[in-house]
């Protein structure tokens, strides 16, 4: 039982990666380089939102979310641990009692409240009346728990969606930790808590191995063919029904003999028909614009001539999307985020490829910490790696310069 229960508890929803290469009929798009059909699209942005694949079986009935949710989780400590709530789904009288204090935000009832109203970014939950009561029986999560937040324009936490962008207020483990299922085992709560915000490990409930990952964007993806850090496939389909069946719980199978997993849940497949929907809403993402004077212009033009020069930089970033992974996939000697974090394991090592994909830029400045396992706190913090590891002789000015270009990509 401890098995099964471990094969179950990492709750990824990184939804949006990518991938290919299993023995899934994933339904591929290989015309992914073209726009997606915006017909399509909206059809998967609502999948995106608000389908949990019936992980609540999962949530609810294994790891009794609701009932934790219900009797602690009160809005405060839901954004404490990086849940977002959409300002948008919220009636005017809400909005009203938030701003004059006369709904409370350390009352559990109000969390209740919120999901009834849908409110809360990637999590669904079923609010029926028990003895006169609004009370959570079921919860769920979406693709949005980990890759939408918010603009924070009402208030931190609180704001319009922003599909696509990482949740990198997130704190999965932390969640996790909270179910009573997880609790009572204090060694694998600590790995949980481990992680901290913005990462997780969507591996760990297969090989036991602690090395959590940034949660990445789902945006920018048109066009590139390896969408995961280790390029594990050519499409996010593949990575879609990994999510979707083997972290969040929901209904359906994933296969992919590379990597020996295997899992089936329940007798009706709720996930093979989303996916080609949920990729084109996905394809559909542009990446975000630097936001204007984050970046200084006359620099960033000396950063570039950096970047493909001196900087050695575009030797794998390049081509439109500024990345081979199209091409080539590297062996972890090549990368410059090895060896992990804290004596972790190899990620690449866990995966069906054992190598890394070069990541794509679009939208750089948004996703701190970089690389794949968030080992880079900054841009800076990058540059400095690259120049030290791949011994490049960089000046502090050179440097400074491709920092800015960094920031307006």
């Amino acid at each position: 039982m401890k098995t099964q229960l471990r094969n179950f508890l990492a709750v990824s929803i990184l939804a949006a990666m990518a991938g290919c290469g299993s023995s899934n009929n994933d339904a591929r798009t290989r015309s992914a380089d073209a726009p997606p059909d915006p017909i399509l699209a909206a059809q998967g942005k609502e999948i995106f939102r608000s389908d949990t694949f019936g992980d609540e079986a999962f949530w609810t009935d294994t790891l009794h979310m609701n009932e934790v949710i219900a009797s602690a989780v009160d809005p405060t400590t839901a954004l404490s641990v990086g849940l977002k709530v959409d300002s948008e789904a919220l009636p005017p009288a809400v909005v009203q009692g938030i701003q004059d204090h006369s709904i409370s935000l350390t009352d559990p009832a109000t969390t209740v409240a919120l999901l009834k109203l849908n409110a809360v970014v990637g999590v669904k939950g079923t609010v029926e009346t028990v003895n006169g009561v609004d009370t959570l029986t079921r919860v769920g999560i979406t693709c949005a728990l980990c890759h939408s937040t918010v603009d924070d324009s009402f208030a931190p936490g609180i704001g319009k969606r922003l599909d696509g962008w990482a949740n990198r207020d997130l704190n999965p483990g932390a969640i996790i930790a909270l179910s009573p299922a997880v609790s009572a085992n204090a060694a694998v709560v600590a790995i949980y808590s481990s992680w901290g915000a913005g990462k997780y490990d969507p591996r760990f409930n297969f090989d036991g191995l602690n090395g959590p990952q940034v949660i990445p964007p789902a945006y920018g993806l048109l066009g590139v063919h390896s969408i995961t850090s280790t390029g594990d496939g050519s499409d996010i389909a593949y990575w879609n029904r990994y999510v979707a069946v083997t972290q969040m719980g929901g209904q359906g199978t994933f296969a992919d003999s590379r990597t020996g997993v295997s899992v089936t849940n329940g007798a009706t497949d709720l996930v093979s028909s989303k996916l080609p929907a949920l990729q084109a809403y996905q394809l559909s993402l542009a990446a975000p614009l630097p936001p204007a004077g984050s970046f200084d212009p006359m620099s960033a033009a000396r950063g570039k001539l950096v970047f493909e020069g001196a900087g050695q930089c575009s030797t794998c970033h390049s081509g439109p999307l500024l990345t081979d992974a199209n091409i080539r996939l590297h062996a972890p000697s090549e990368v410059v985020s090895e060896p992990e974090p804290n004596g972790a394991p190899s990620y690449a090592s866990r995966s069906a490829t054992k190598q890394y994909r070069t990541a794509p830029l679009a939208g750089l400045w948004q996703h701190a910490p970089y690389f794949h396992n968030g080992s880079a706190a900054t841009l800076e913090a990058v540059v400095d790696t690259y120049n030290s590891k791949k011994v490049l002789g960089l000046t502090d000015a050179q440097k400074a310069d491709l920092v800015q270009y960094l920031k307006s990509l």
